[in-house]
């Protein structure tokens, strides 16, 4: 089962690189392979929701990990095969070779080398102490050993082929054999993705997540921070049945932003059974993570920014009726509407999320007012990131406390940059 998510949270935890920005993908991706890289982008499009696969393909990287597996392949080797594979229409048994004589001797030359590789790979290498993988490593080898690939274990590997024996393979591989070759490929991809995950583990000295089933509803990161930046500040924080709901206050340049997409980072990663940013981490698996911190004004249906909130809270309102176990992370609710509308809002709407006692929410909000009626409901937590005045220079620890700040420090901000003496000068030059 996949984890429920949308383009706007793969968006606001920018998982995929941009003009200006290397996105959380990149990082992980230590592939060799093509094949490795779609693979590993498609595990970052479909997280699990399944605690059982979960805990696999962590095990298994885990394993690969303790062992410091190296990729058995050579990348070039992998990108011939690929090519050769790929780019060759299908073959009709007698008819010519679409490839050139030499295109074809290169590409049977590596399948048959790749497979001699993968066959003591899997008789020698690592992939025997990896417990998690038996049923892939039993299947392939079987293919390996089918009756009509026999005659690639004859042969040398990097020997040179005579132009029959290079045509007769290339017929055996690209069309008789040719699913064969291609699940190889998907195995070889997939442990790809492993060793290289594993190797990001091992250098950034990530942490792997345990994972509980959906009833315990436990969310308990220690330590997390954001895995982009040169110094980050770690932050912990815990919700549980008796705190589903965190209001999160702290003024403009406090670091709300940052921690928000620190801690649903590392929740979108657990669900993929990768290791995160944290010091340690536990939770129980959901059925979907939404987010919501950089929301576009929705202009092709004449939308505003409210409206483009309105929308999306009622997006949510459909996904929790359904009774799934959802995250939900809201920065600045209702930020595009005034301030007493703002107000009534965020109350009404926090409080409808702290009935839904099986999914687990953070609303950010500069509606400090909204505290004062919210903390009638016990299963709501209050947190802030303070904000500490050095003379008039506001100076921001990124350090998360319990309880609600009044910190508002925008006016301060704009006459330390001299915006009003630069607005009077210009009047009198004028």
């Amino acid at each position: 089962m996949l984890l429920q998510t949308d383009s706007q949270t793969i968006e606001d935890l920018r998982l995929f690189s941009r003009q200006d920005q290397k996105g959380i993908y990149e990082l992980y991706n230590n592939t060799f392979t093509r094949g490795g890289e779609e693979l590993l982008e498609s595990m970052f499009r479909g997280p699990l929701s399944d605690l059982e696969a979960i805990r696999s393909r962590a095990a298994i990287i885990g394993a690969f990990g303790k062992l410091k597996t190296r990729f058995p392949f050579e990348g070039w080797l992998l990108d011939n095969v690929e090519k050769y594979m790929l780019q060759a229409k299908e073959l009709n048994e007698g008819k010519k070779p679409d490839l050139s004589e030499k295109e074809t001797a290169a590409g049977v030359g590596a399948v048959i080398e790749l497979f001699h590789l993968l066959r003591e790979f899997l008789e020698k290498g690592d992939l025997k102490n990896i417990t998690g993988l038996e049923n892939e490593r039993a299947e392939v080898m079987s293919v390996l050993n089918e009756v009509s690939l026999t005659p690639v274990f004859k042969e040398q590997a990097k020997a040179k082929l005579s132009y029959a024996a290079s045509t007769a393979y290339d017929v055996l591989f690209r069309v008789r054999e040719k699913e064969k070759v291609i699940r190889v490929l998907q195995f070889i991809y997939l442990i790809d993705v492993y060793i290289s995950v594993a190797n990001v583990a091992g250098k950034y000295n990530f942490v792997f997540p345990v994972p509980q089933p959906k009833h315990s509803g436990v969310l308990d990161l220690e330590g997390v921070y954001h895995p982009e930046l040169k110094n980050p500040v770690a932050n912990s924080l815990s919700m549980n049945a008796d705190k589903t709901v965190v209001f999160l206050t702290g003024a403009n340049m406090a670091g709300k932003s940052t921690f928000l997409r620190s801690f649903s980072t590392a929740l979108y990663v657990a669900h993929m059974g990768f290791p995160v940013a944290a010091k340690r981490m536990e939770f129980a698996v959901m059925d979907g993570i939404y987010t919501t911190i950089n929301l576009p004004d929705n202009l092709g249906i004449g939308a505003s920014h409210f409206y483009a909130e309105v929308l999306r809270v009622k997006k949510m309102a459909i996904e929790l009726g359904s009774g799934k176990s959802i995250f939900v992370l809201f920065d600045e609710l209702f930020r595009g509407t005034n301030v007493k509308d703002a107000h009534e809002g965020t109350v009404e709407v926090t409080r409808a999320f702290a009935e839904m006692k099986t999914s687990r929410f953070i609303i950010s909000s500069h509606i400090v007012e909204a505290a004062a009626e919210l903390c009638k409901k016990e299963n709501i937590g209050f947190h802030y990131l303070p904000t500490v005045m050095n003379g008039a220079m506001p100076v921001y620890t990124y350090t998360l406390k319990e309880g609600v700040t009044d910190d508002r420090h925008g006016m301060i901000i704009i006459r330390n940059e001299g915006i009003l003496e630069t607005l009077k000068n210009g009047n009198k030059n004028g």
